[in-house]
């Protein structure tokens, strides 16, 4: 049988509004989680006082989450519909979590935001959805949970949606094209059939939403970028680079250059779960040997390309950053250290050009002097060191990054423009 195309698929919400419990009861009625692992589940949810959290429990398998019966770090499970196969990214509600959210949202191909029909839209609904687009997801489904908790009532149903819409909009969101799904998770209605309780809506079910849902084409086309994880020296063999093809092809026999070293070599062969391909596409994670270069001259962070078009160095760039948890506030000439593809560098905030309006996505202030917990700005940040990185809409994964500083993500973002550091002798 060929293999279905896949799908990351992430479930952003506010805490409590029953992500997990959506998650569960998804990979139960996909056959992703057996009768026999509901059973268990739901004893041990009784056990602990928490009768109607067996679905949650599928997912949140830590035990200090089950004793507080809240999500903290995100798990991957994956389940099949009849056209894809999907690998849920589960991102915690609380707001301490937001950052494990962005680790999510940086690998998603879609989003399910789960909002409760019971308690309506609160802030983290909102606050969750905007670091959405600004962290470049495209394709949405709007998930309105608990309709059993209010006796499957459309005016609750609309009222709920009506309330989304007009912060979701604003935002950028085309409201119009995005499905808006009534159903309960702990009930099961609306999820894989429909519910009988619900007649007077017409839409898709949950699941066939997620068919409805597109595989974002993979950059084959796109000039090969590889960022390096790690270089291992194999007796025998030489350096063997390991990493994850981003954009383009990496094939045998054929010459590369690694950047920001600006080193040139020959790729002689490439092996995935100890079999070797004759080729390499976006979203396979490698080892090749190649010859030419020095395990020494090359490191985590540095990007394998195409000689013909290589991975860009950058002097400066300008990007959208949503600030997440900085104690105090952010200001220029900052350093935090930037997680970006597999490089992790110090850069400076060499200028904060304007904040956004995280309700709007509109100028906020031009040229402030500071921004805190919560903003969105553009900024402009100088790398300390030569570093690779790519506009987000050339190349998403070369285009995105985290600041972390004091042992916590403060920031993440995704580039807008570059400019290229000019070549020294």
């Amino acid at each position: 049988m060929a293999e279905k195309p896949h799908l990351n698929l992430i479930f952003t919400g506010h805490v409590d509004h029953g992500k997990s419990t959506t998650v569960g009861r998804i990979l139960y009625d996909t056959g992703a989680l057996s009768e026999n692992d509901l059973r268990k589940l739901k004893e041990e949810a009784a056990k602990v006082g928490k009768a109607t959290f067996e679905f949650a429990f599928a997912m949140d398998q830590l035990k200090e989450e089950r004793e507080r019966g809240v999500t903290i770090d995100i798990a991957h499970k994956d389940f099949h519909t009849q056209k894809y196969y999907f690998t849920i990214i589960d991102a915690p509600g609380h707001k301490d979590f937001v950052k494990n959210m962005i680790t999510g949202a940086s690998q998603a191909d879609a989003a399910v935001l789960v909002c409760s029909a019971k308690d309506g839209v609160q802030a983290q609904t909102i606050e969750h959805a905007f670091l959405l687009k600004v962290l470049g997801v495209q394709q949405f489904i709007i998930a309105i949970n608990k309709m059993d908790a209010v006796n499957f009532d459309r005016l609750k149903y609309e009222e709920t949606k009506q309330a989304l819409v007009a912060k979701l909009k604003p935002m950028g969101y085309k409201v119009d094209t995005i499905p808006f799904i009534p159903y309960s998770a702990y009930t099961g209605d609306n999820i894989a059939k429909k519910s009988d309780k619900m007649a007077w809506y017409s839409g898709p079910t949950l699941l066939e939403a997620f068919e409805n849902l597109t595989v974002p084409p993979k950059p084959t086309d796109k000039p090969l970028r590889l960022p390096i994880q790690e270089v291992f020296t194999i007796t025998g063999q030489g350096t063997v680079p390991v990493g994850r093809v981003e954009a383009g092809i990496l094939k045998p026999n054929t010459n590369i250059i690694v950047m920001p070293e600006g080193l040139s070599g020959e790729v002689k062969s490439i092996e995935m779960h100890h079999q070797q391909l004759t080729q390499a596409i976006p979203g396979d994670n490698v080892g090749f040997v190649i010859k030419g270069i020095d395990k020494k001259a090359i490191k985590r962070g540095s990007v394998i390309g195409d000689p013909k078009s290589p991975p860009m160095v950058v002097e400066e760039f300008t990007a959208q950053i949503v600030v997440l948890n900085h104690p105090t506030a952010i200001g220029k000439n900052y350093t935090p250290v930037f997680h970006l593809h597999t490089a992790q560098i110090a850069c400076t905030i060499s200028e904060i050009v304007e904040k956004k309006d995280p309700k709007t996505g509109g100028t906020m202030q031009k040229n402030p002097d500071f921004i805190k917990t919560g903003d969105v700005a553009i900024v402009k940040i100088r790398p300390t060191k030569p570093v690779c990185a790519e506009k987000y809409s050339d190349f998403p994964a070369l285009g995105r990054f985290a600041m972390r500083d004091m042992g916590q993500t403060v920031a993440a973002g995704i580039i807008l423009e570059v400019v290229p550091r000019k070549a020294t002798a």
